[in-house]
């Protein structure tokens, strides 16, 4: 089995859907006719990410709104303030159908795919679902084509932080040097995402607590907690009254028997590039692309397409029944996928990061991604991940930054031996070293060579490049 692609080249000067910029907007991309996961993990830690069967990887250095890959660490992360009254308020409503007062506001959303694949990719599997979801295809495809509300990952507005750009070195591709001192949000403008989020005194104090206890008593055995590095189990002990629920404790909240509503999941292999793979160390649903539907009340109200890969589970998108916004199904769903990550992490051991697509710091829409902390942002030129809150800094001063602050490292995959590269011409499989002898194009050596650059050293030799 092996990844087959054909590679498209450059595409520049095309609309942006996040600054609305009608020139700005830069990728390279290719079309999967199919895709190994291990392939397209190496793939997304290098930048690239799939819209259907088209990955695209963003000219960073170029593009009007650079878009970094984010991934979070479900194994450390706790949830907000504003992640718990999400989960409040779905226990809320099916417990007691309470619907929160007040009209719901739109949620921030991700790009839709037009506006990562413009042109002769406009119409490249916008959806591969087929389902009952309320006016589907009214819906869905009104939210694609126009940036409608239909959206990704979501978070309420307040949590959005504002931002001023002025001094930008707007398409300026020199790495940016850090800044000591923080941006800080206006009064009323949300969380300062360059700062750790704020920890009540109790809390506090019973960090203090433990840190005293574990000094006492080494082995850990200290009534619910465990030694550092000697967990028993991926999820803590159930919450007593005096500790903060886990993520588990919130999602997984036992109803009354007279519920007022039923929410139930289903997952399901999809179509997609990806090839399934069930290997016996795997996860007992093995991997590859799939749906997750909720129900509610035996009415399907959201779709979550998620691939599940060797060391992570990376959110494709979500759709999703207006009619039920007030739930904030995005951020619900989000949280639902960091539990099943965690869940993953038991039986696989490596699968251990929720990846959440592209950050794009200079989009204020976009920045809800870094309230899910501890997270990382990929470097774009070493591709080594560096914790957002190093980054921040770096971000105010630039739209394009080099996360890596070591001067000397480089991108340790990159390629160097393009002869390598496995090429697939006229039904026969060769190195580029015996396909380019063929060839006296000489435009076709740079669209080989632009192409191994991108997609790195390991992957050029196990991918095979479609020409004709």
């Amino acid at each position: 089995m092996a990844s087959v692609v054909e590679y498209k080249g450059l595409r520049a000067g095309y609309h942006c859907g996040y600054c609305d910029s009608k020139e700005g907007k830069a990728s390279c991309g290719m079309w999967a006719h199919s895709m190994t996961v291990q392939d397209y993990q190496d793939l997304i830690d290098r930048g690239w990410r799939r819209s259907g069967k088209y990955v695209y990887k963003p000219v960073m250095n170029q593009t009007c709104c650079p878009q970094y890959t984010i991934r979070c660490r479900p194994l450390q992360f706790q949830p907000s303030k504003s992640h718990k009254k999400v989960l409040k308020k779905m226990l809320k409503f099916l417990a007691q159908g309470e619907v929160p007062k007040g009209s719901c506001e739109d949620e921030p959303m991700d790009s839709t795919m037009d506006d990562a694949v413009a042109g002769d990719f406009a119409l490249i599997n916008k959806l591969d679902i087929q389902c009952d979801l309320k006016t589907l295809s009214d819906d869905v495809k009104e939210s694609l084509e126009s940036e409608g509300k239909n959206s990704k990952k979501e978070e309420p507005q307040e949590l959005l932080q504002s931002q001023d750009f002025v001094g930008e070195k707007l398409g300026s591709g020199e790495p940016s040097h850090s800044v000591k001192v923080h941006t800080v949000p206006k009064p009323g403008k949300g969380a300062d995402l360059s700062k750790p989020p704020c920890r009540k005194a109790k809390e506090i104090r019973k960090e203090r607590k433990r840190l005293k206890l574990m000094q006492q008593n080494p082995a850990g055995e200290l009534e619910g907690f465990q030694a550092q590095g000697h967990p028993s189990s991926l999820f803590p002990p159930k919450a007593k009254s005096n500790q903060p629920k886990s993520l588990e404790d919130l999602i997984f909240e036992s109803l009354p028997e007279n519920a007022s509503h039923k929410l139930e999941f289903t997952r399901f292999l999809c179509s997609s590039p990806l090839e399934a793979e069930t290997p016996p160390n795997g996860p007992d649903c093995g991997y590859g692309s799939f749906h997750q539907q909720y129900w509610l009340d035996g009415k399907i109200i959201a779709v979550g397409v998620i691939d599940i890969l060797p060391n992570c589970v990376s959110s494709v998108y979500l759709y999703y029944d207006p009619d039920y916004s007030f739930l904030s199904l995005g951020v619900y769903s989000a949280l639902r996928e960091i539990a099943f990550t965690r869940q993953l992490h038991e039986k696989t051991s490596q699968l251990s990061y929720y990846y959440m697509g592209f950050y794009i710091h200079s989009c204020p829409k976009m920045k809800y991604k870094g309230q899910y902390r501890p997270s990382d942002l990929l470097c774009p030129e070493t591709y080594v991940w560096v914790p957002i809150e190093q980054c921040l800094p770096s971000l105010e001063n630039s739209k394009y930054c080099r996360f890596n602050q070591d001067p000397e490292a480089v991108d340790e995959d990159r390629s160097t031996e393009p002869d390598r590269l496995q090429v697939f011409h006229k039904r026969a499989i060769m190195p580029y070293g015996v396909y380019k002898k063929q060839q006296k194009d000489p435009s076709e050596e740079a669209a080989v060579l632009q192409y191994a650059s991108l997609v790195g050293q390991k992957c050029s030799e196990r991918m095979l490049l479609f020409r004709n």
